[in-house]
């Protein structure tokens, strides 16, 4: 079974196009700049390490898969004989609200709730439909598969997903935590219990996904018992350019002070974080630790911050959970930096675990996993790199098998 996966965000398409009988990667790749004020820009990668990359023609999301598509079919350089070969195709939608708990087959009414939520997640939402649209266009009669970054953490109980502010703002607006990463939190969850050969349902586990967006969750036995994450990915952790967990009188006072909601929005969610705090103008974790090192006490701070964050929600999911049996690093700087990792760890020290520094410095964005932490560690820490894509392709196979087995069932 062939799946093409796709991820559409606000300005650019990623693919990947895999083979499920081995999971062997066929393709992937790019098309980056859509609708922007600059040349669109293609990245293309078959298996086999031959690419290329182009500046096709493209003004919208229609465009963008079609030069996907054309590109699996090139004869020079394409995988596929004919698009007749794509069996289905999963798309990653970031909200899916309380409505939808798992992946799905994408029907009216699933378009329906995505767009219902287009105002919890308006910079994702949008551009996730109209990759699904465009899909139904190019391929058609090809069944289209949503796998939403929320669904992971529905599992969460009340006590952990409602915020303390009148209860009626949650029955009539649906102002709750959602959580987000869900599709990478699962996917490294699952990989660990694998890599520890102990049932998933039976282990106690902190996944920490850390890039530009970073987030944690605590799963215990399979379950989430909460993620920082909230209504939208801004809150939590100290992130590349979002504030993460603040006062919410500060937007008060940000009002008082003449900023307008577009103003407020900009500052905590593009000018926060690693970026607002780091004085270096940049985002990037490498500059941060960079500058550090050479005696820049703004960026060292940032950097302080960033982890101090990570330990705080750490101890209390470890509190939360009664101990745990691993805590695992994925995402950008989480899979590279042996830095992070380093300071995290020994912040950790008082709940039995330490790291073994010669294993950690190795890390540094490695396609395999590994435990970082000592032999006479009481729990665990390991660097397990994350594949979203592929768990989307696993995913959309699972939805596809039920669907074929229930013929019967509507869309």
């Amino acid at each position: 079974m062939k799946i093409l996966v796709l991820n559409a965000g606000s300005s650019s398409v990623k693919f990947t196009l895999y083979n499920m009988k081995t999971e062997q990667m066929l393709a992937k790749g790019v098309v980056e700049r859509i609708g922007g004020h600059t040349k669109p820009n293609m990245i293309y990668q078959r298996h086999d390490g031959v690419g290329t990359e182009s500046s096709p023609v493209i003004n919208e999301y229609g465009d963008a898969i079609k030069v996907i598509t054309d590109k699996l079919i090139d004869p020079e350089i394409g995988v596929l004989k004919d698009l007749s070969e794509v069996e289905a195709v999963g798309h990653r939608v970031v909200h899916g609200g309380e409505q939808i708990t798992k992946s799905v087959l994408i029907d009216t009414h699933v378009k329906g709730i995505i767009e219902d939520c287009f105002s919890l997640a308006p910079l994702h939402n949008p551009p996730n439909m109209a990759g699904i649209e465009a899909s139904e266009k190019l391929l058609k009669g090809v069944p289209n598969i949503a796998v939403f970054d929320t669904a992971f953490h529905q599992s969460m109980p009340p006590e952990a997903y409602l915020y303390a502010i009148p209860y009626e703002l949650y029955t009539k607006y649906g102002i709750r935590r959602y959580g987000f990463h869900g599709t990478s939190h699962s996917y490294v969850a699952k990989a660990t219990a694998k890599l520890l050969e102990i049932p998933f349902n039976k282990l106690k586990l902190i996944t920490c996904h850390l890039g530009n967006g970073c987030s944690i969750t605590a799963i215990n036995k399979g379950i989430v018992q909460d993620t920082s994450m909230g209504m939208t990915p801004l809150e939590g952790l100290v992130m590349g350019t979002r504030c993460g967990d603040i006062d919410p009188a500060i937007v008060i006072r940000l009002f008082e002070l003449g900023m307008d909601v577009k103003d407020i929005d900009r500052y905590l969610n593009k000018e926060s974080g690693l970026l607002g705090v780091g004085g270096i103008g940049s985002s990037d974790m490498r500059d941060i630790i960079a500058a550090s090192e050479s005696g820049d006490q703004q960026a060292l701070r940032a950097l302080r911050m960033f982890v101090r964050r990570i330990v705080k929600y750490t101890g209390s999911y470890y509190a939360l959970m009664g101990g745990a049996d691993a805590i695992i690093f994925t995402g950008g700087i989480g899979e590279c930096s042996s830095v992070v990792r380093h300071d995290i760890i020994n912040h950790l020290a008082a709940l039995g675990i330490r790291l073994d520094r010669k294993v950690n410095a190795k890390c540094k964005g490695n396609k395999e996993p590994a435990i970082i932490s000592t032999d006479d560690s009481a729990w665990r820490a390991i660097v397990m790199p994350t594949n979203e894509e592929l768990m989307i392709a696993r995913e959309t196979v699972t939805v596809i098998s039920h669907e074929n087995e229930n013929p019967e069932k509507e869309g």
